[in-house]
């Protein structure tokens, strides 16, 4: 019977302990390895035994229990370790296929397999024990049950807690990193020799994330193939939700061919329900962040590779000094090899394993130290972003193509925007062409460049000029003023009135430019940064053509003053409609200066206190940073400054100056067709609109909400400039209200 017993200790019972699901099955054989866990204990003394007296059998039946632990505990290591789901080379494809479906039925899991391992060592001491008191039973001339419960004594606290987790972990169905943050809490207890268990099981687990973290932070590979790492690919998650991401997916991939970049932007992603909880969001970004640097850098375009090589073969052309056969030889063999030596130089092997190194050691480690960890990651990390940012930085000229947005978006080469827009004036005076605008474009265009860019300019050939096609009807100030050109005084300023609060601008606002990028500065020139940049070019083009136009008409109202004033000369008697008509717009010539000082004071504003000081802020952190996430964080921060501070995230401010630059446009163009003397109430209303709008924005500008942000300093410059002789200021009391006319300033 002692036998028996300790058979049915190692999981085997028979007539005097049996199991009751084998009992009541009507084959009586053992339950296979697939069999589900039974959720409550089933091994039970035979009932029909009577020799055995009540406290025996209590005893017995408690010592069974460990039993019925081992066998579910031993049946859940053998299914969880079974190997057959890896793929062997004498497979055939047929069977390999039927073995994968029933893999994904299965669910399989490595971070399973790993707790199994650990499971199996738990239960080896068991069976070491056991074996111990059958020793110990045989020697003795008298075997008592006291002896077996001495024996065992210690697994009485440790299988019963941990049957109960398998009976969660199949529950649930836990698994990867929430099996992790399972037994990190499991390991909070009061029971040391627990405590050690479930260390241990916690342990094995880890083994299988650091090999993940190697793979992914070393190689810039993910090894997970049943969802188990809080790294995930994107496609999987769009599985999971519907393809939520598809479009964006596939818009990315039609701009991009280059599978590295489309993995950067898109192609990865933090599993939220995989990450343990004492894992912190920010680590998790850093092991996202230095997986993506390493696939970058060891996956270079083939455009890339080919510049690098040819640069590579021109400097050794240069410095080696021998026969003209041998160099040729040289280099026909050399491109065997240029992919190795490209690869390396971006990620030095020293560096590779230098991170190798730093997770083995986190692996070997007994226990899982959170701090170390964490400092691990941030040290990799760095390693990655710093060989990132010699990529982009140094490699690939980064600084020269800031300069050349800076250049062309943010009309840094004033003198090229310049002649473009005179190259252009005639052109836009007239409605866009939906058709053939952007080809009409391309002549001026190409005229300012000829006249201002040199050769020596290397990207410009990068610039290209867009006119995107209109989804509304498009409007012309110029065209629509001759249709009101019969309108009363009343109607005509409805028609300003409709047009200053509807915010319609002519067609040509939608000019647009595209930077060219290459592999790997589309890591750095996302397409929001792109688009940051666009919205800054409309706006700033907007404003030089109203400048432009508004210095036009002063040489238009010059010419034509001068013309009247030699007719009055020639002829005074005859030339009363030359004398009517120039009395009539001196007043308009104060108007026009009134305008021209606001846009002057903006235009000025933005280019020199905003541009160039936030220009130079960034130069010099460029010169202090070698860290490609801190360098993305600058030029984050430098365009959000520039948006700011230009106002262009100020709704009330943009409406405002926006309105402001057409009012500017409607009166240039009025004040170039001066033959007709019906157009005085329109540019009446023209000044009413403008005298308010120009008043509401200083009292804006000048407000409390604004006086505390980040653009104060600036805007106190602006402001300064635009009062320097209170004439701001004393307009701006009661003109919200009441439209009055402005006082003589004193200059």
């Amino acid at each position: 019977m002692l036998h028996e017993l300790l058979l049915a200790l190692l999981g085997y019972t028979g007539d005097l302990i049996i199991d009751e699901r084998e009992h009541q099955s009507s084959l009586g054989v053992r339950l296979s390895p697939d069999a589900p866990i039974s959720d409550e204990q089933t091994f039970k003394l035979a009932p029909d035994i009577s020799f055995i007296q009540p406290s025996e059998r209590d005893l017995i039946e408690r010592m069974i229990a460990l039993g019925f632990y081992y066998r579910e505990l031993d049946r859940f290591a053998t299914k969880s370790r079974n190997l057959s789901w890896i793929r062997s080379v004498n497979v055939s494809p047929l069977d390999r296929a039927s073995e994968l479906q029933e893999n994904k039925k299965e669910k399989a899991s490595v971070y399973r397999r790993a707790i199994s391992n650990g499971i199996v060592e738990i239960l080896s001491v068991y069976r070491s024990a056991v074996l111990q008191i059958e020793q110990k039973l045989l020697s003795e001339t008298t075997p008592i049950l006291a002896a077996i419960t001495q024996g065992l004594n210690k697994f009485f606290v440790l299988l019963p807690p941990l049957y109960e987790l398998l009976l969660e972990i199949e529950r649930d169905d836990i698994r990867g990193g929430q099996l992790l943050n399972l037994l990190h809490k499991r390991c909070h207890c009061g029971v040391p020799e627990l405590q050690t268990c479930f260390q241990r099981l916690l342990w094995h687990g880890h083994q299988v994330m650091y090999n993940q973290l190697a793979s992914w932070m070393v190689y810039g590979i993910l090894q997970d193939q049943h969802g188990e790492f809080f790294i995930r690919r994107q496609e999987d998650q769009d599985a999971e939700h519907g393809a939520s991401h598809s479009d964006i997916s596939e818009k990315f991939i039609r701009l991009s061919t280059d599978t590295s970049l489309t993995d950067w932007h898109l192609g990865f992603h933090i599993s939220l329900d995989m990450l343990p909880e004492y894992i912190h969001m920010r680590v998790a970004e850093s092991v996202l962040f230095a997986g993506k640097a390493v696939r970058v850098l060891r996956n270079p375009s083939p455009a890339f590779r080919y510049q690098d090589m040819a640069c590579n073969q021109q400097i050794e052309r240069h410095t080696q000094k021998i026969q003209w056969f041998t160099e040729r030889f040289h280099f026909q063999k050399e491109p065997l090899m240029d992919k190795k030596q490209i690869e390396d130089e971006l990620l030095p092997q020293l560096e590779a394993d230098k991170i190798e190194a730093m997770l083995l050691d986190l692996k070997e480690q007994s226990e899982f130290h959170k701090r170390s960890f964490e400092c691990a990651v941030d040290s990799i990390r760095a390693i990655a972003a710093s060989h990132l940012w010699q990529l982009v930085v140094v490699r690939a000229d980064l600084n020269g193509h800031l300069k050349a947005l800076k250049d062309y978006f943010l009309l840094a080469k004033g003198d090229f925007f310049q002649c473009f827009l005179e190259e252009s004036r005639q052109l836009m005076r007239l409605p866009p062409r939906q058709s053939t605008a952007e080809a009409d474009l391309m002549i001026p265009f190409q005229l300012a460049a000829t006249k201002t860019i040199g050769e020596e300019d290397n990207y410009f050939s990068r610039v290209s000029l867009r006119m995107p096609s209109f989804g509304i009807a498009v409007k012309s100030t110029q065209v629509e003023i001759p249709k009101t050109k019969a309108s009363t005084e009343g109607n005509s300023g409805a028609v300003l009135q409709t047009a200053s609060s509807e915010m319609s601008f002519d067609g040509w606002d939608g000019i647009a430019l595209e930077y060219s990028v290459d592999w790997p500065l589309q890591l750095f020139f996302t397409q929001e940064v792109l688009s940051k940049y666009h919205r800054m070019f409309q706006y700033l083009l907007r404003l030089k053509r109203t400048q432009m136009e508004l210095e036009k008409s002063w040489a238009s109202l010059m010419h034509q003053d001068h013309s009247d004033f030699s007719k009055h000369r020639k002829d005074p008697i005859n030339s009363s409609a030359a004398l009517q008509r120039r009395q009539h717009f001196r007043p308009m010539w104060r108007v026009r200066e009134h305008m021209a000082f606001l846009i002057r004071n903006l235009q000025f504003y933005i280019q020199v206190d905003v541009i160039e000081s936030q220009w130079n802020a960034l130069q010099s952190r460029i010169q202090d940073s070698h860290d490609f996430t801190q360098l993305v964080g600058f030029h984050q921060e430098y365009l959000s400054a520039l948006i700011s501070q230009s106002f262009l995230d100020i709704g009330s401010v943009s409406r405002i100056l926006d309105s402001i630059m057409q009012l500017c446009l409607q009166f240039c163009w009025i004040i170039d067709n001066q033959d007709s003397s019906q157009k005085s109430a329109e540019l009446e209303h023209i000044t009413e609109e403008f005298n308010k709008k120009s008043n509401s924005l200083y009292t804006i500008l000048r407000s409390s909400r604004l006086a505390g942000s980040q653009r104060a300093p600036f805007l106190r410059r602006f402001l300064l400039r635009l009062n320097f002789n209170v004439f701001f200021e004393a307009t701006a009391r009661g003109v919200l209200n009441v439209v009055r006319a402005r006082p003589t300033p004193t200059y």
